[in-house]
């Protein structure tokens, strides 16, 4: 009777082990990679008097701008950006900005994401004859509105590779949606 009962218990074991799903299947089929698209409204010191003076400007340019991150697991990230800062124009002073770099995520808590990033890349604007090197550094949050839409607060700190050098910094303010 103590082995039938030992022997019973086995296969109703066996039997509930194998027909159970674990936790962690759907998460290691699931695909980390992720791709959202979005819109920015930015304002800008821009660190450009007019005539050759790189100080502090009267007023600070106003623009839009477009983001794409893209996340292929959870500390690989790249974000690419542009720019168009050309309201509020102080002596007709208007600066674009196209950079691309990484993303770096801190911890997600609650649908708040902090995160830092330095980007690199092409700036122009009414006072350069073409194109020059910028990068940029700064950081912000992500919160997650719903399973498709984000919200963003953003700062951001330039270096503009001109003579004089300028150092334009800003804030963003921006939405995401989610494409896949």
């Amino acid at each position: 009777m103590k082995h039938s009962t030992v022997a019973l218990f086995c296969v109703l074991a066996f039997a509930a082990a194998v027909s159970t799903r674990a936790q962690v299947v759907p998460a290691a089929t699931s695909n980390s990679f992720r791709l959202s698209a979005g819109a920015l409204g930015s304002t800008f010191q821009p660190d450009y008097a007019g005539e050759g003076i790189a100080q502090t400007s009267p007023n600070r340019l106003w623009g839009i701008g477009a983001y794409v991150d893209t996340r292929v697991n959870r500390w690989v990230q790249i974000e690419g950006e542009a720019r168009w800062l050309r309201y509020n124009t102080y002596l007709g002073i208007n600066q674009n900005s196209y950079m691309v770099g990484p993303r770096i995520p801190i911890v997600t808590y609650h649908g708040l994401t902090p995160y830092g990033k330095f980007l690199v890349g092409m700036g122009n604007g009414s006072f350069l004859s073409g194109s020059t090197f910028i990068y940029a550094y700064g950081g912000g949050v992500d919160y997650r509105l719903n399973r498709r839409f984000a919200v963003r607060g953003d700062f951001e700190y330039q270096q503009w590779r001109v003579t004089p050098v300028i150092s334009p910094y800003g804030v963003s303010a921006g939405i995401a949606y989610k494409i896949f």
